[in-house]
């Protein structure tokens, strides 16, 4: 006698698939309606000194000029100010800026006008990506020349200065030796062994040549990358953007993304700014050749007015570990840098020297500004050459950032605009409309010929679809750093398609099954389990090119293959897992199965 199974288990196993997929569609839900709600254009305002700003000043200059807000908020040290219309952002940003404080920074934002209730849950609307929201990208080249250049000129002084007879000059892409005699070749070969082991050195008798590595090379423009990567971030906090985009595109060029800015003459401005460092020593006391600069914490510190060395003089700053486990920064310097520091070490030991990094900016009158601050004070402890390091500086992601800013200061690898585009506020806002009119129309079509075709089965397949729109939305604006963009939208309408590839395959079984003469519930049975192989293999297949576009392309490609593979994924769920629990919903008191193989 055959032993049925247990009805309580099946529906206790019921129950957990029934809270599974209402968690999921719950949470998902909450994730993606603030992106019903939108977004506001705001302004965020904080001063840089120690007075904060007030709040209902600013209420009653916006109200001056006749700029419309929807709520004022002052937020510990900084005033939110949420506009009613966008196109008085970049009038209010002017405005403010003439009349409040010198001092004052005024970013261009954008606040979510969701509830307060579900903001206060941690949910956000999905960010858009430039060509939806408008404003302007930068393509930078990164001219590696220089840097080169720089390197291979200190190779010549370091050489030319332990070898003093010796004479060299840099031919093509090598630095050429000429050494007095051949008995210096040894020493050379020592020398270069010992000093330069990421150079090669070659030929005879009295003629040499070094290069550098490719491995060398490929190092070099990837922390020359990261070093103007940096300088830029920092750059366009000046303009007061706050959802900037960063990236590094192919081996040495820059991408930015200025959502929300559109006049391309200030950001050009701001990323063409210079920076400079310089060492300074510490004198004992303040006096007339002496001025005071506040240091990383606020704290102020007396230096000299006149710089011991600049940091044009830089040529490599990388970061590294002391003797005793303690975080340092190797700093290299040209010749004539190194001949400075050996001569004002040599007559202050024993005494603090200052790093001082600056940077220039231009003002909306065209004049440059300057600002300044200590990055480092150290005690030298000995004679230094062109080749010293700096300790005492803390941990060694502190000591990585400093890298960072000492290679910023050398400027050996300028930049320039290779590409410039601008985007404005009313064409990414009918990409927006004509991108999800598109999705909208796919939807529909989608639908009707689903509900016309499979009938029953086809209101299943068309409720998954809907589910797997709000489980992809959330996951968007669930995910940092996950951004929509046009092409992500078609990802979207692509997603349409394999979601429903996905219940296609599923129905073609079950129909084929029923034709074989089953029962329906055994058909769905059997359907189900013989799709599963079939949909796991063409959606992993899919999946892998997804991940390689997004590894490999940028910007747009990487939108669309984001919510690509975050399609493949809730099509996987929901076409499988939440169709089968809406079936079991719907006819899953039919306990019929047919015993047939």
């Amino acid at each position: 006698m055959r032993k049925k199974p247990s009805k309580p288990a099946i529906n206790r196993n019921r129950f957990w698939h029934y809270l599974t997929l209402c968690l999921c569609v719950v949470l998902m839900a909450l994730s993606a309606l603030p992106s019903w709600y939108g977004e506001d254009a705001a302004l965020h305002i904080s001063a840089r000194g120690a007075d904060n700003i007030d709040a209902t000043q600013v209420a009653n200059l916006l109200t001056l000029n006749d700029i419309d807000t929807r709520n004022i908020v002052q937020q510990d040290n900084r005033v939110v100010v949420t506009l009613v219309h966008a196109e008085q952002q970049a009038a209010a940003q002017s405005q403010l800026s003439k009349q409040l404080p010198e001092g004052t920074t005024i970013a261009l934002a954008s606040e979510a006008a969701a509830p307060d209730w579900l903001l206060d849950m941690g949910f956000n609307p999905v960010k858009l990506g430039l060509d939806l929201r408008g404003g302007v990208q930068f393509l930078l080249d990164v001219d590696m020349e220089p840097v080169y250049a720089a390197h291979r000129q200190m190779v010549i002084d370091d050489l030319t200065a332990e070898l003093p007879r010796s004479r060299g000059r840099v031919v093509h892409d090598s630095a050429q030796i000429t050494l007095r005699s051949q008995n210096d070749a040894s020493e050379l070969r020592k020398l270069a062994r010992e000093r330069f082991p990421n150079w090669q050195l070659s030929g005879s008798d009295r003629q040499f040549s070094l290069s550098l590595t490719n491995e060398e090379q490929n190092e070099l423009r990837r922390l020359t990358v990261m070093q103007n990567l940096q300088i830029m971030r920092s750059r366009l906090a000046e303009l007061g953007i706050t959802e900037a985009s960063v990236q590094r595109q192919g081996e040495n060029r820059i991408r930015i993304e200025l959502p929300g800015v559109q006049d391309p003459a200030a950001a050009k401005d701001v990323i063409g700014a210079t920076a400079s460092l310089a060492f300074h020593s510490v004198p004992h006391a303040p006096t007339r050749d002496t001025l005071v600069i506040e240091d990383q914490q606020g704290q102020s510190v007396t230096v000299s007015r006149r710089a011991v060395l600049g940091g044009e003089h830089i040529v490599d700053a990388r970061a590294g570990v002391g003797e005793f486990g303690d975080a340092e920064v190797n700093i290299s310097l040209d010749g004539l840098g190194g001949r400075k520091m050996a001569n004002f070490s040599r007559q202050n030991i024993g005494n603090p020297m200052a790093t001082v990094y600056s940077e220039y900016s231009r003002a909306h009158d065209g004049s440059s500004q300057k600002s300044s601050e200590v990055i480092s004070v150290a005690t030298i402890q000995s004679q230094l050459g062109n080749r010293f390091r700096i300790t005492g500086i803390g941990s060694m992601n502190d000591a990585q950032e400093l890298a960072l800013l000492l290679r910023a200061g050398s400027l050996t690898a300028p930049v320039t605009i290779v590409e410039e585009r601008t985007i404005g506020p009313s064409l990414g806002a009918e990409n927006v409309k004509n991108g999800f009119a598109a999705l909208a129309l796919g939807l529909g079509i989608t639908f009707t010929f689903i509900a016309v075709w499979y009938r029953r089965l086809g209101w299943v397949a068309n409720a998954a679809l809907m589910t797997n729109m709000v489980m992809l939305f959330g996951l968007i604006a669930l995910l940092p750093g996950a951004v929509l963009t046009l092409p992500g939208i078609a990802g979207l309408v692509l997603t349409v398609g394999m979601a429903v590839d996905t219940n296609v395959l599923i129905f073609e079984r079950i129909k084929d099954k029923m034709a074989e003469g089953r029962s329906f519930a055994a058909s769905i049975d059997r359907g189900f389990q013989s799709a599963f192989s079939s949909i796991f293999d063409a959606n992993l297949t899919t999946m892998i090119v997804a991940l390689a576009l997004y590894a490999i392309g940028n910007g747009p490609v990487q939108g669309f293959a984001l919510t690509l593979a975050l399609g493949l994924l809730t099509s996987m769920f929901t076409g499988i897992f939440a169709s089968r629990i809406f079936i079991n919903l719907i006819w899953g008191r039919d306990q019929r199965r047919d015993v047939r193989v």
